[in-house]
């Protein structure tokens, strides 16, 4: 369990196999809940080779000096992450 933000990733090994690569992340909210926007890339065993990007959303509270995830959201596609960018660039020109 990580005891810092800068130590919870989405990196993954499998096998000796770094199944999900983590690309970047920002911290959207600090405290005793966090919230991170990672950058990722999933391996595919067939091709071996990684997919193309993906990204997440991850909740984190921190209990007992450890952050453990909550919740999360999954973007699927490029073309989804732009739908969400486009939706919240909209409502912020609104206001």
């Amino acid at each position: 369990m990580a005891e810092t933000i800068d130590e919870l990733t989405v990196t993954y090994i499998d096998g000796g196999i770094e199944t999900t690569r983590e690309l970047d992340k920002v911290i959207l909210s600090k405290g005793s809940w966090t919230t991170i926007l990672f950058r990722y890339q999933d391996w595919d065993r067939a091709k071996e080779e990684y997919g193309p990007e993906r990204f997440t959303i991850r909740r984190y509270q921190k209990r007992g000096g450890e952050y453990r995830q909550q919740s999360k959201f999954n973007i699927s596609s490029r073309a989804q992450a732009q739908a969400l960018v486009d939706a919240l660039q909209g409502w912020l020109k609104a206001d």
